[in-house]
């Protein structure tokens, strides 16, 4: 079964077993934050959660190679890589962020299994809201012509965004819009369940003289 029925079987059997349910989710790690949007209809709290949790992770991950990146230039990084389709999803998301996904799926609204270039809803009240607030005028306005002419896609809109990757580092919508559409859509064609998170790590004793 390819990613596209396999989200479609999910929506499915999600829209059986319950109506939208209010967020439950509860587990906040980046509450002190803040909120970054502030739109009528859309999951605040929980999508602001969603974005702390994935720059988290994205920092994390390539901080490992370069240890003194900055946000900007993890998100760079992930931007290039998500665009070019070489991202590795499963060596980047943590567990924490697992479980935001895992509630995210509770957003109905927020998802498209009839969307053949992304599972993200590009009609939903978050793309809607995120279109009227972005701060760079012209990824504004390609983003609105994209959405108006039903011709977006992560991939026509991508090459403006890593022209004007910068712009993240001052506009909390733009930066959500990356979380959302090259992270978390992209989470519904990874098999979460082999993830292990459980990793030893060795501690290097700088005093310690190799044995030869």
């Amino acid at each position: 079964m390819n990613s596209h029925l396999k989200f479609i079987a999910f929506l499915l059997v999600f829209t059986f077993f319950s109506c939208k349910k209010d967020n439950t989710f509860t587990e906040y790690k980046f509450a002190d934050n803040g909120i970054v949007l502030t739109c009528d209809n859309v999951n605040s709290k929980l999508y602001s959660e969603a974005l702390f949790s994935f720059e988290k992770d994205i920092l994390d991950f390539y901080g490992k190679s370069r240890p003194n990146s900055s946000q900007i230039q993890a998100y760079s990084q992930f931007i290039r890589t998500a665009i070019g389709g070489r991202t590795k999803y499963e060596d980047i998301v943590s567990a924490h962020t697992i479980k935001v996904f895992e509630a995210l799926k509770n957003e109905t609204n927020l998802w498209d299994a009839n969307n053949q270039k992304s599972h993200l809803n590009y009609n939903s009240p978050l793309i809607k809201c995120i279109s009227n607030n972005i701060k760079n005028k012209d990824l504004k306005i390609t983003l609105n012509s994209l959405l108006t002419t039903n011709s977006m896609s992560s991939r026509l809109f991508g090459s403006p965004l890593l022209s004007n990757y910068r712009n993240i580092a001052s506009d909390k919508y733009l930066a959500t819009y990356v979380a959302f559409d090259l992270f978390y859509a992209k989470l519904f064609d990874i098999d979460l369940t082999t993830i292990d998170f459980v990793k030893t790590e060795t501690k290097v004793d700088f005093n310690k003289i190799p044995e030869k």
